[in-house]
């Protein structure tokens, strides 16, 4: 039988050589082994320096977001206090409010997914205050109120 302190040892040296084994070292790629002989894709969509870890420098999940839907939401929805706006993901989450004239209370949140000028990029989701159900054609009057704006502004847009 082995004694402790032999036992001891031999996995200490075991770890370290397998450890060892791990380190670095110069290891050269021979260039020839990423070029592409036949097909479509060329060396340097293969060999292009980048890593599995750009996708977190990107951004990977940004939402391209069109401006002038952006602009339109926040514009026709200014009555409503914006409690959260982020034009990575397309995303506007507004408090409570009353529209001028209005007498029941509202939230919204709005999805822009696409960055097409298109009804389906605009997502709307209304809330009420008491918990009503918002009515089908109160939610059609808020998203064209925003397609509208967002038309305009492409049109003044197109001056510049």
């Amino acid at each position: 039988m082995m004694t402790t302190s032999v036992k001891t040892a031999v996995i200490s040296v075991t770890c370290l050589a397998f450890f060892a084994s791990c380190g670095s070292t110069d290891r050269r790629v021979r260039e020839d082994a990423f070029e592409v002989e036949t097909g479509r894709e060329s060396k340097s969509s293969v060999d292009d320096g980048s890593s599995l870890l750009d996708i977190f420098k990107d951004g990977g999940d940004k939402v391209k977001v069109n401006r002038f839907l952006w602009t339109a939401t926040l514009q026709v929805l200014d009555f409503l206090p914006v409690e959260s706006a982020d034009p990575f993901t397309g995303v506007i989450s507004t408090g409570f409010g009353r529209p001028p004239g209005g007498g029941q209370q509202y939230r919204a949140t709005v999805l822009i997914s696409d960055p097409a000028l298109d009804a389906r990029s605009l997502n709307v989701a209304l809330q009420t205050r008491g918990g009503a159900s918002v009515s089908t054609a109160t939610k059609r009057a808020v998203e064209d109120a925003i397609l509208t704006r967002a038309r305009q502004l492409r049109v003044e847009a197109k001056g510049f």
